[in-house]
């Protein structure tokens, strides 16, 4: 069995939950790169990462989130997954609301918070789950780009019995040289496998967790 994994991971790690009867390749298939933004106000707002890209590149901007929350105008932190969360943890921060995908914190959104304003700190090729729903229900919401991915499309000629993607933009960079046929495919969230379901009808594995060891563990499982 010949795994390939769109994104470089740590091969002691994947050899320690997979074991060493089964080989593994890591392939980049996008490149990160923080924007510059100047640092505003953000006052009377509430923040929103999807990303642990996006709080990266929040706070090497020199941003600083007001989280007292005896303060009139401090900033409520929603954030989608549990990486997401351990990154904003790292710089000292908690949230106010963790969410598993963008899908669910937009209907959140829509249904408790209709009276917030909302700056989203993503990237260039963001998905538009919050921009186009957020909108239609009046809710005031802008998106800061924070960081630009370079979808880098590499052409792979090894053949493989299956795939790991961790991004939408991840599956649009290898769907661009490269087929899904006769591959087992897993995904690490429902964002990554609705991405897939548009190049492919085979069959698609879904991480629960979001992450890495929950991806490791779904593969130990289906394989």
């Amino acid at each position: 069995m010949k795994i390939l994994f769109t994104k470089n991971i740590d091969r002691s790690i994947i050899s320690r939950e997979l074991g060493e009867n089964i080989l593994t390749d890591c392939v980049e298939v996008i490149n990160i790169t923080s924007i510059k933004v100047k640092p505003f106000d953000l006052k009377n707002y509430s923040l929103i990462f999807t990303s642990v890209n996006g709080v990266s590149s929040f706070f090497k901007n020199g941003f600083k989130p007001n989280e007292d929350f005896t303060a009139k105008n401090f900033n409520k932190i929603y954030c989608v997954g549990e990486k997401t969360k351990r990154e904003l943890r790292k710089h000292g921060f908690g949230t106010f609301k963790i969410l598993r995908n963008a899908e669910t914190l937009s209907k959140f959104i829509t249904r408790h918070c209709q009276h917030e304003n909302f700056l989203h700190f993503c990237g260039n090729i963001a998905l538009d789950v919050l921009d186009q729903n957020l909108p239609l229900q009046n809710i005031n919401y802008k998106k800061v780009i924070a960081y630009h991915t370079e979808e880098l499309n590499p052409l792979i000629t090894e053949k493989y019995h299956a795939a790991v993607f961790f991004s939408p933009s991840g599956v649009r960079s290898f769907a661009k040289q490269n087929s899904f046929d006769r591959m087992i495919l897993f995904s690490i969230g429902k964002t990554t496998s609705n991405e897939l379901k548009k190049y492919t009808s085979n069959s698609i594995f879904t991480s629960e967790g979001n992450n890495l060891i929950s991806i490791l563990d779904l593969i130990k499982r289906k394989l």
